[in-house]
Formats: C-alpha cells, structure tokens, sequence
C-alpha cells in the first residue's frame, strides 16, 4: 500500500493528477498511511476485495465499474 500511496503523492507533487485505486480491505490503512505522509486527503479508490481470484472478466467488470468513480476522483480538484 505505502509504494502505490507514495506513486500518487509523487505524482501529485509534480502536478500530475493521480488517484490511488485500492482494495477495500485497505482503507484503514490507506488513511493511516496518508495522514502520517502528511497528505489526508490524498485522492483515493476503493474496489471489492478480494482481487487476486477474481477471473478476468470479472476484473474487467470491476474496473468498468470504478472507471467513473476514479474519473471524477481525478478532476475532483
């Protein structure tokens, strides 16, 4: 989690727009994590967990889904 956390703030820090896409299973630790990077509200997406024995159609479903959400997330500022 604190490697894709720390891609977005690197990527926000030189003004490039990034969300972080995650499991649902890590928000708390996403939070921790932002918060202790001195960034809270740190552009964020949570899909289903779990992912790894999801089929690819399934994944595919799944990002279809969340496509809006991380849209929005990007343009959010």
């Amino acid at each position: 989690m604190s490697c894709g956390l720390r891609d977005v703030l690197s990527f926000e820090t030189a003004g490039t727009p990034a969300v972080l896409v995650a499991s649902s299973a890590f928000v708390q630790a996403a939070d921790v994590q932002a918060g202790r990077l001195g960034q809270p509200e740190v552009r964020r997406v949570f899909v289903a967990h779990p992912v790894q024995d999801r089929t690819d159609d399934e994944l595919r479903a799944a990002a279809r889904a969340a496509v809006d959400e991380i849209v929005a997330a990007l343009v959010a500022r």
